[in-house]
């Protein structure tokens, strides 16, 4: 929890230093006034600082993220509503809505891109380090089959020309899908290759 003490000559010029070094508005603060101070004999002679302590306070991490996708979801003119499912570590934020094909974008970038902004926003007020899964219309479920289709035709592919195959550039959590469909295909192996966020899988026949 952030908070400081400072010292002004009033107690509105103490909670103006305060704010502006918790880079915050008095709306999100707690303020407690420690000393009203006093102006003295001609405003020098006997005179006392006024002394607050301001604290920040805290911030339903969720709603936050919640108020981020809704203020994005507007500006894009798609309107949402957003189902909340949290198991531990894991949130989990599905969206719905008539135009959420602009929140998904194409092959899901603008949602990994939301989702990564998501996750910034959310751990900027968790206490703990939280993951965030952001699905729209049951999305991440149609692209994982469409992702293990792809690894199949790709692995028959490998071993029919005897040549490494790289897919496009994939954030990690898809890159894994990729790895789990062709794990027990002994005749090839997969590795990423590449950095982020441009790190892609690359599925070579096994030559042993």
């Amino acid at each position: 929890m952030k908070q400081v003490t400072a010292t002004g000559q009033t107690v509105k010029e103490a909670v103006a230093q305060a704010l502006a070094q918790l880079n915050t508005t008095k709306d999100l603060t707690e303020v407690s006034i420690i000393d009203e101070g006093k102006k003295g004999i001609f405003g020098i002679f006997g005179s006392r600082p006024a002394i607050v302590k301001v604290t920040v306070k805290k911030e339903d991490p969720i709603e936050e993220a919640k108020k981020f996708l809704y203020q994005v979801s507007e500006q894009m003119g798609a309107s949402i509503e957003i189902e909340v499912k949290r198991d531990g570590k894991l949130v989990q934020l599905y969206l719905k809505g008539d135009k959420i094909a602009l929140l998904i974008g194409k092959r899901g970038q603008t949602l990994n891109s939301l989702q990564y902004l998501t996750q910034l926003v959310i751990n900027r007020h968790a206490e703990q380090y939280l993951t965030v899964i952001l699905d729209a219309e049951d999305y991440r479920n149609r692209r994982n089959e469409t992702l293990v289709h792809l690894a199949h035709r790709l692995a028959q592919k490998a071993l029919k020309t005897g040549k490494d195959v790289s897919l496009e550039p994939m954030p990690s959590y898809e890159r894994k899908v990729i790895h789990t469909a062709l794990v027990d295909n002994k005749k090839i192996k997969t590795f990423s290759d590449g950095s982020e966020p441009h790190r892609y899988i690359v599925i070579s026949p096994n030559k042993k």
